[in-house]
């Protein structure tokens, strides 16, 4: 339980840094984004340690059987938001430059849609793996 508390804080502490930062000037954005992936990485592993770490029960059949499930359930998490976190940085990336284009040629703006499509597309094979990791639960 105090696993879940620990990686809940640091999506906590993740949000509040978003709303720190919005709206000001960052002079070196991947040096704060890799910060904070750095930070969300050990509190990840560390909320992994005492959860895997936790107070054995009596019947050791049902701690091993808790742990492969919560162990499932972590990897369905994994799989749909690191999707979720490639997809947000592709769609960023492309729609700048989609925007770039459209603004000189009007006429592509159906070709970027598409290419937007697909770098959203990666957010939803993220969701399908999690929905196939949950379903063999």
């Amino acid at each position: 339980m105090s696993g879940l508390a620990l990686i809940a804080g640091g999506a906590a502490f993740t949000c509040a840094a978003g709303f720190y930062l919005r709206g000001r000037t960052v002079r070196s954005p991947r040096a704060v984004l890799g910060g904070v992936l750095a930070l969300l990485t050990i509190l990840l592993a560390a909320g992994l340690m005492m959860t895997l770490l936790s107070s054995p029960s009596a019947a050791a059949e049902t701690n091993a059987a808790s742990a492969a499930s919560g162990l499932g359930f972590l990897g369905a998490s994994l799989a749909t938001g690191l999707a979720c976190l490639g997809a947000g940085i592709a769609v960023a990336v492309v729609g700048a430059a989609a925007l770039g284009v459209v603004g000189e040629k009007p006429s592509m703006l159906g070709t970027t849609l598409i290419y937007l499509g697909l770098a959203e597309g990666i957010a939803i094979y993220g969701v399908i793996v999690s929905l196939l990791i949950l379903g063999k639960l």
